[in-house]
């Protein structure tokens, strides 16, 4: 018979292992050196076979004018607790040199040419591999 908990006992958007995707969207996004690159966005996922593809996350502009939208391999986030956040080992010269668009565009998420060259850039294997 499986445990269970009372209701106030569990949360209801995340657990120790798993969190609610609308709680990641607005979670921060720092590199190594703890500087803040941007925020989290949305969250894209394969709906085949559930993996988490991108994580597509604003960075620079102010108040939302001019800034860009990357789609991070989920890959090359990890969650910190100490942090509060996504810890990803990329500089902010890297992330302004790496494929972007503007947050009025959409990239074509199922071009695999496109998928190929955000995974190249930054150096990990497609999630559909």
């Amino acid at each position: 018979m499986m445990a269970t908990r009372s209701e106030g006992e569990l949360k209801k958007d995340e657990t120790n292992k798993l969190i609610a995707s609308d709680k990641v969207e607005g979670t921060p996004v720092v590199n190594n050196q703890g500087e803040k690159l941007g925020t989290i966005e949305k969250v894209m996922i394969d709906k085949i076979s559930g993996k988490v593809a991108y994580a597509v996350m604003s960075f620079g502009g102010f108040l939302g004018v001019g800034d860009r939208h990357h789609a991070l391999p989920w890959s090359v986030l990890t969650y910190d607790t100490s942090k509060d956040g996504y810890v990803v080992n990329i500089d902010k010269d890297t992330l302004e040199q790496g494929p972007t668009f503007a947050a009025n565009e959409t990239p074509n998420y199922e071009d695999e040419t496109w998928g190929r060259q955000v995974h190249d850039y930054y150096k990990v294997r497609p999630y559909w591999t």
